[in-house]
């Protein structure tokens, strides 16, 4: 979670680095995903570390933005889910719950849905460092996902997987693979924010 300035920038750094982007900041008229990205790394650093010291219809303005934005891409994603390195691939919907945790150095695919139990609103998953979700996959209820995970197309995720380091797929997932998510995702140098799911 952003809880200073130094964590915001920290933050936005290992986003661009996810994203595998040479330049600094996003092109006017391009890099749409990286601008949501942004803005919500912003709003979660106004949300947690400055909102009483921001101008209230700054701050109003910024959730304008981030909301606007948001419907444009398909994205309902709330601050504080996602740790540091998030790699979004492309626009499409992607639904998260609030209650939901996931580590640094997720890379998300369109289609993906994580949700709590059904009848529940807090029962969400928890999902380590360095994780893979590919297109179209459900992951639900109160369940961990471990680090180093990678996670095959339109996988349903009912059930906790707790050996790091594997592929799981299908409906209901199970694990198919002993190689995990290296080489799929862009991790960064630096250290994740965790070795186990939060």
């Amino acid at each position: 979670m952003i809880e200073s300035r130094k964590d915001y920038l920290s933050y936005l750094e290992r986003d661009r680095h996810a994203l595998a982007q040479k330049r600094k900041k996003p092109r006017f008229l391009a890099d749409e995903v990286w601008k949501f990205e942004r803005l919500l790394r912003k709003l979660e650093y106004h949300t947690n570390c400055r909102k009483a010291r921001l101008w209230k219809g700054g701050y109003l303005l910024l959730k304008f933005r981030f909301r606007r934005l948001s419907i444009r891409l398909g994205f309902d994603i709330p601050c504080n889910v996602f740790g540091p390195g998030l790699s979004i691939a492309h626009y499409g919907t992607i639904i998260v719950n609030g209650a939901a945790r996931i580590g640094a150095n997720c890379r998300i695919h369109a289609g993906v849905n994580i949700g709590t139990k059904a009848g529940h609103t807090f029962q969400a998953p928890k999902i380590g460092d360095n994780v893979y979700i590919g297109p179209g996959v459900k992951i639900f209820g109160p369940i961990q996902i471990a680090s180093g995970i990678a996670i095959g197309a339109n996988s349903v995720v009912n059930k906790s997987f707790k050996e790091p380091n594997i592929s799981i797929a299908g409906v209901p997932a199970k694990k198919i693979s002993d190689k995990g998510s290296e080489g799929l995702i862009h991790s960064h140098a630096g250290n994740p924010s965790s070795a186990e799911p939060r």
